[in-house]
């Protein structure tokens, strides 16, 4: 690993605190916002580029456009899960 990536690493254990605790302030918003420097972050360190991402949620919106609806789906009233999810 390399000496920048290492600082990105530190970086994005720093964000990530602020994250958890913002969530448990009840800072929603600012706790998403994070969420996608976050995502910035750990798409430099994997070399991932806008466009890989693009790709990926191009084929996600695809995907979930050619899936019949199920009744268990949730009604129009309650929030949507999003389709893309920051993970480790």
């Amino acid at each position: 690993m390399s000496h920048s990536d290492e600082q990105l690493q530190s970086v994005l254990e720093t964000l990530e605190g602020c994250r958890r605790v913002l969530n448990a302030c009840n800072s929603r918003e600012s706790a998403e916002l994070l969420s996608i420097v976050i995502l910035d972050v750990r798409m430099k360190l994997k070399g991932i580029d806008s466009a890989d991402l693009k790709a990926l949620c191009d084929e996600m919106l695809r995907s979930a456009a050619s899936e019949p609806p199920s009744p268990s789906k949730q009604t129009q009233d309650q929030p949507r899960r999003p389709l893309l999810r920051v993970v480790k």
